[in-house]
């Protein structure tokens, strides 16, 4: 964290004490000269000609000053129009820009006026929500990654208050994301560890402590369980290792009437080095954060106990290491996976796969009401869609719908892709049942239709190849830095509006 951050919504105005930054909203542009005059009169200032005649201008969209009586002694104007400019992530984003703006500065106090839900009602239907992209904001902006830095500044305190029309809704508001920014925090925690330090057994022994005290139940299949169960395609990555592999197991089961039952399934590559079919050195340095997948995964069943979500949750989590050693697999194998299907292997490099197979043939087995998983499957998806988008594969349109739904609300945006049978015959082996790599066009989708092949068919399934969005990216403030808990908003959404 950058700052021991306190959010609150109380009726005393931040913006009266020293050491404090006012931020206000303008989104009526026929008001804005009165509306700023009268802004100045409230804090003793004389109108400053200059920075109004800038901030009147179109292009000038933002100014600051300082404010020379002090109280508050940081004075932040952003312009925002409910038009066809305006997207749903401006305030998260630019409230994210803005606490990461505010490291070294003498600043130890934010008042932040919230404008008026009926101005954006059309962005933003519900109005809780809308508090919340603010809250998410500075959240997103206190999150650092600095474990392993020797020379730590100590956290200084940074007391945020927001302002609204509606103090019920906005204490909801602060209380949900406070436990759903706690979830984003352990997932990208997890993601930017490096693999050094979270090997699968690490991994496994985190979640049980962070998530059996909210009540979620985690266990989690060795070795030896796992070569019992003839997870071979599990056990075969994991081969090259030194560190044994493990299913982790998590089911989160409210109290009271429960709606759905939901089975999530994320890829748990601690550290990919391709196998035999090695990665280049810059391919390899990313590579810790493979199992963001799985941190989205933990991070989702996370959120949804903190928040006491009716949605009863079955998690899996094919957690190894993909090395190379005397002893790992090889392009050439034949593999028997526990669904009793085989798998010609043409590339190690196609391991994320291999896992999923037997994770998901075993979620089926519980006889869920769904499944979905998450993966840093392929580069082919960021080649399509980009580093902010992932992609999703599915027959079911409902699913297909409800993601993208959640994935525009929460701006952890979605793309459904083709999923057409068509694309099966890629993966023909002369060999064995399947093979685990097809040609060289589609790649993402050719990896999707891999994955159907060991979940029920009865059973909606959907798959989220989140390799561009859940790895750093410098397309907002909030991503630029450290891996990004991908998916763990998203799918919070997605699994309250069940």
């Amino acid at each position: 964290m950058l700052f021991d951050l306190n959010i609150t919504s109380s009726k005393i105005d931040f913006a009266k004490k020293t050491n404090s930054l006012l931020i206000k909203f303008f989104t009526d542009e026929k008001k804005l000269k009165s509306d700023y005059s009268e802004l100045l009169e409230n804090h003793s200032l004389s109108t400053n000609t200059g920075l109004l005649k800038s901030f009147l201008t179109k292009d000038k969209k933002e100014i600051s000053f300082a404010n020379p009586v002090g109280k508050p002694d940081l004075i932040i104007l952003k312009k925002v129009f409910a038009d066809n400019k305006f997207d749903v992530d401006v305030f998260r984003d630019f409230l994210s820009k803005t606490i990461i703006g505010l490291k070294d500065s003498e600043i130890d106090k934010v008042e932040i006026q919230i404008p008026d839900f009926a101005t954006f009602e059309n962005y933003f239907s519900d109005e809780e929500y809308f508090y919340q992209t603010f809250i998410e904001g500075v959240l997103l902006g206190n999150y650092n990654f600095d474990k392993y830095k020797t020379e730590k500044k100590k956290f200084k305190k940074l007391e945020v208050n927001f302002s609204s029309n509606s103090s019920a809704k906005l204490k909801s508001a602060i209380s949900v994301t406070n436990n759903l920014l706690k979830a984003v925090y352990l997932a990208r925690d997890l993601s930017n560890e490096p693999a050094i330090t979270l090997t699968p057994a690490e991994l496994v022994k985190v979640t049980k402590n962070k998530l059996s005290k909210v009540g979620v139940k985690v266990s989690a299949f060795n070795k030896a369980e796992l070569k019992k169960r003839k997870m071979n395609a599990l056990l075969a990555v994991a081969e090259g290792s030194t560190n044994p592999p493990y299913l982790l197991i998590m089911h989160y089961k409210p109290k009271g009437k429960i709606s759905k039952r939901v089975a999530l399934v994320g890829k748990g590559v601690t550290y990919d080095s391709g196998g035999y079919s090695i990665k280049p050195t810059e391919g390899m340095i990313e590579m810790n954060g493979d199992m963001s997948g799985a941190s989205t995964v933990i991070g989702t069943v996370y959120a949804a106990a903190l928040n006491k979500l009716p949605i009863e949750i079955l998690a899996y989590v094919p957690a190894v290491e993909n090395m190379i050693s005397g002893g790992a697999y090889k392009p050439g194998d034949i593999i028997s996976t526990a669904s009793g299907k085989t798998i010609e292997v043409k590339n190690t490099d196609a391991e994320g796969r291999l896992v999923l197979a037997d994770a998901l043939e075993y979620a089926s087995k519980q006889k869920p009401d769904e499944i979905i998983d998450f993966a840093t499957l392929t580069g082919a998806i960021v080649v399509a869609l980009g580093e902010f988008t992932s992609g999703i594969f599915t027959k079911n349109d409902k699913i297909a719908e409800a993601l993208n739904n959640s994935g525009n609300k929460t701006f952890e945006r979605t793309w459904r892709m083709p999923f057409w049978d068509d694309f099966k015959k890629g993966l023909d082996s002369d060999t064995a049942d399947i093979s685990n790599l097809g040609p060289r066009w589609g790649g993402a989708i050719t990896a999707a239709k891999f994955l159907e092949q060991f979940v029920d068919e009865k059973i909606p399934y959907a798959h989220v190849d989140l390799a561009g969005p859940a790895l750093k990216h410098k397309f907002r403030s909030y991503t630029e830095k450290f891996n990004t808990g991908y998916g763990v908003r998203l799918m919070f959404d997605y699994l309250k509006n069940m």
